[in-house]
C-alpha cells in the first residue's frame, strides 16, 4: 500500500507531463492550420473582389430589365383593366 501512494502521483505527474506536451503540439498545429486557412480566405476575397465591376454592371443591367419589363406589365394590366371597366362604365351610366 505504501508503494501505490508513492508510485500512483509519480504515475499522474507523467501522465499530465505527457497530456501538456501532446496539447502544446497540437495547439502549433492548430496555429499553423489557422495561418494557412487565413491565406485561402484572403486569395478568395481578392479573387471575389475583381468581380465587382462585372456584378456591378450585371446588377444594373438586371435593374434596367426589371423596370422595362414592370413598365411593360403595367400598360398591360392598365389596358386590360380599361376594357373590361368600360362596360361598368356604360352600366352605370345607363342606370342613372
Amino acid at each position: 500500500m505504501e508503494f501505490l501512494s508513492q508510485f500512483l502521483p509519480i504515475l499522474l505527474y507523467l501522465a499530465g507531463i505527457v497530456l501538456l506536451v501532446v496539447l502544446i503540439i497540437l495547439v502549433i498545429k492548430l496555429i499553423k492550420v489557422v495561418d494557412k486557412v487565413d491565406g485561402v480566405v484572403d486569395n478568395v476575397e481578392g479573387k471575389i473582389n475583381s468581380f465587382n465591376g462585372a456584378l456591378a454592371v450585371m446588377n444594373k443591367a438586371a435593374y434596367g430589365l426589371a423596370s422595362i419589363s414592370d413598365s411593360v406589365i403595367f400598360g398591360i394590366t392598365t389596358a386590360i383593366s380599361k376594357i373590361f371597366n368600360k362596360g361598368k362604365k356604360n352600366n352605370n351610366e345607363e342606370d342613372l
